[in-house]
């Protein structure tokens, strides 16, 4: 009997956006209960978190046109403790964007690629427009198309490590 694949996600939310994103997806990738799958706060992960999953959702807000610190800060707790112990492994990213949220993304494509992992689906951005510093401090609500698409995107990835399509 093969063992239960993990999917964890990784995530940091100032504004509950990025939460909330992250949760949907959670929520879609246990709604079959075939994959275990961690939500850890960016802050409580670690290299051996990433090393024991076979597959990540990253989440962040867009900050200043880029990942968050405390994404980033995971990231440069975890690189070199994972570097080629997990190539090509599974994974998608999460942007909560006041603008476009495509350069948080493309950072997180970056160091997914020094990973060797693979992107198995485009990033998923979600813009709530804020542009002024009382609308970017806000608490954020996520619309629930927009958690749709953040809990189908979690039931895709667990779907396929559990039929080994990744």
């Amino acid at each position: 009997m093969e063992a239960r694949k993990t999917l964890l996600i990784v995530y940091h939310s100032l504004t509950n956006g990025t939460r909330q994103m992250a949760e949907a997806a959670r929520a879609g990738a246990q709604a079959d209960g075939s994959v275990e799958v961690r939500l850890l706060h960016a802050s409580a992960a670690g290299p051996e978190d990433v090393l024991a999953a076979d597959g990540y959702v990253f989440a962040t807000p867009e900050n200043l046109g880029a990942m968050s610190g405390q994404l980033k800060d995971f990231f440069d707790r975890s690189y070199y403790g994972a570097l080629d112990r997990i190539n090509g492994r599974p994974y998608a990213s999460l942007i909560c964007a006041g603008s476009d949220g495509e350069n948080a993304a493309r950072q997180i494509a970056r160091i997914a690629t020094g990973w060797r992992l693979k992107m198995v689906a485009e990033p998923l951005i979600v813009c709530t427009h804020a542009q002024t510093p009382e609308a970017i401090l806000a608490p954020k609500q996520i619309g629930a198309e927009d958690l749709e698409q953040c809990r189908a995107l979690g039931e895709a990835l667990a779907g396929g490590l559990s039929i080994g399509v990744f």
